[in-house]
């Protein structure tokens, strides 16, 4: 009898966010991971992008796990919509389980969890899960040997061969090299730097450059960063505690992971070095130092309203250093420089990646891939975590170090890759593909809504109002055209005069002939259209809104 494991993406390939990988073997599905993604530019309105689970949904019976690499929220994010509609066990390591569960309160959904530390072997029906320490930029982040009779599957996580890591635990090697000598059938690798060359730099680089900053400022330090980068916020105590200054936090998310993060051990230090932002105005500036959200730019963060002056207790003031820890994901390039504008503006001091090293990344450069592959020795090769071009490089570097090219697969969301006696192949695909989560709806806007908002964004909307008896068939009030975002009326009034009066006699046109609602819709609709974009090269949004005259009793 043929042995058969099958793995499925449905997440996390040909983009960078909302990671979720499917394996399979026989009748039972093990599930790694659960992310987000947030949305890009043309997405108006949209809070997140999650997975597509309808395979999931449709084999909930198989499925006995959900097992998760670290807490960030690319892994962990989509669980409380997940969670909602799968009632399944989750893994994860300590911390990634404490962040977890505040996601999970303040969404009022419960779950199953269960706690695993690096290094221990979960047994999952028919698959022995071993699990091993990796670097990342937040603790506690974990690779895992998927093992069934039909092969391992190496799962990198999000990883990188940091030598003086912050916590002095670094990748387990070992563990690395003994799953390579018992044989590997495939390796899932984290493919984010795979176009750098070299090896990422050590998080401690970052370390030595803060010293040297806070060393150097006279005024109060704002340290922006990403919430979940545990490593760098510890980096930013223990500087403050060296240099005498005492931190505050600024900031939802940074406030909810600095907090779980202190209360389960993973980021150490002081009581007395750690202020209540109420109290900051007691301190000199010269003792301050502010850890905030706002790294990417966003409209509403801590750093972005400091900087606007619409925070209700920090504003940027002259004599600030403000350091942006943290490079900027592609599409957030202009809202950073908004901000950083705006800082310079108040008068303060602005440092960022390529002015001074604040910041290096968590992911592996190509010489540590190399490594990796080296260590394993897998007769597949999966990347995973990139973009297409991400992808691309890692098959390249592959090609490089001896393997086929039809050993390497660069995958799409929903490809179903079959490993049958030890030979792998794309089998088919499997639905896929993006959920849109808008305030408290989630899925309820698709590409037909967006395009609406597109069209409202870019060229606005035009009501068109009319009254109509339709038992006599005539237009008895209107048409009134009303506009938001189009035209300013009092500008345009030749315009719409002329539009009012083509509408009407488009209505009674119709009028002559029926009452049918759906044809005077539709001559509204059709009328505007054209002379709209005739006279304005422009598409509205266009609206026909018909009532029906009151008969007299």
């Amino acid at each position: 009898m043929s042995e058969k494991l099958t793995f499925i993406p449905l997440g996390g390939v040909g983009e960078i966010g909302k990671n979720m990988y499917v394996f399979q073997y026989q009748n039972e599905i093990v599930v790694v991971d659960s992310g987000l993604k947030f949305p890009e530019d043309e997405m108006l309105g949209i809070d997140y992008v999650i997975p597509n689970i309808s395979y999931l949904t449709e084999n909930q019976d198989k499925i006995k796990a959900i097992v998760l690499t670290h807490g960030h929220e690319d892994h962990i994010g989509a669980l409380p919509y997940v969670l909602k509609q799968l009632n399944v066990p989750v893994y994860g390591t300590r911390l990634t389980l404490g962040l977890l569960k505040v996601k999970l309160e303040e969404h009022k959904v419960k779950a199953k969890l269960y706690e695993f530390k690096g290094g221990d072997t979960l047994k999952l029906g028919k698959f022995r899960i071993g699990t091993f320490h990796v670097n990342h930029s937040i603790p506690d982040s974990v690779g895992l040997a998927i093992q069934t009779p039909a092969g391992t599957v190496l799962h990198t996580g999000d990883f990188k061969l940091d030598q003086t890591p912050i916590d002095n635990r670094v990748t387990d090697y070992y563990a690395l090299t003994h799953y390579g000598r018992s044989g590997v059938l495939a390796l899932l690798c984290d493919s984010t730097n795979a176009h750098r060359q070299g090896y990422t730099k050590s998080e401690r680089e970052v370390g030595k450059t803060f010293d040297d900053i806070f060393h150097r400022a006279e005024g109060r330090i704002i340290v922006a960063s990403f919430a979940s980068n545990i490593h760098r916020v510890q980096q930013v105590f223990d500087n403050a505690v060296k240099h005498n200054r005492k931190v505050a936090v600024v900031g939802r998310s940074m406030v909810n992971y600095v907090n779980t993060a202190t209360e389960l051990g993973y980021l150490t230090y002081p009581e007395s070095s750690f202020v209540q932002l109420e109290e900051l105005n007691k301190l000199p500036a010269h003792k301050v130092v502010i850890v905030s959200t706002g790294s990417q730019g966003e409209p509403l963060s801590g750093l972005t309203r400091m900087a606007s002056g619409s925070h209700p207790r920090v504003s940027i003031v002259p004599g600030d250093t403000v350091i942006f820890s943290s490079t900027p994901v592609p599409g957030n390039e202009k809202l950073v420089s908004r901000v950083i504008d705006g800082i310079t503006k108040a008068g303060a001091k602005v440092i960022y990646q390529g002015v001074a090293d604040v910041h290096v990344s968590g992911h592996a450069s190509r010489e540590e891939l190399k490594l990796i592959i080296n260590m394993v020795k897998p007769k597949y090769i999966v990347p995973f975590h990139g973009e297409y071009f991400h992808q691309a490089a890692f098959k390249q570097l592959a090609e490089m170090m001896g393997y086929d090219s039809e050993e390497v697969f660069c995958l799409e969301n929903g490809d179903v890759v079959e490993f049958t006696d030890g030979v792998g192949k794309v089998a088919g695909t499997v639905t896929a593909g993006s959920v849109l989560v808008d305030g408290i709806g989630v899925g309820d806007v698709g590409n037909v809504v967006l395009r609406d908002r597109q069209n409202l964004a870019a060229d606005g909307v035009l009501v068109a109002a009319a009254t109509i008896d339709r038992q006599n068939r005539k237009l008895v009030a209107g048409p009134d055209l009303i506009t938001r975002g189009f035209v300013y009326v009092k500008e345009s009034e030749e315009l719409m005069a002329e539009a009012t009066a083509q509408v009407a006699k488009a209505l009674e046109k119709v009028l002559a002939d029926t009452a049918d609602w759906g044809a005077l819709r539709g001559a509204v609709r059709d009328t505007l259209s054209s002379i709209v974009y005739e006279k304005t090269r422009r598409r509205p949004v266009i609206l026909p809104v018909l009532l029906e005259a009151k008969r007299n009793s």
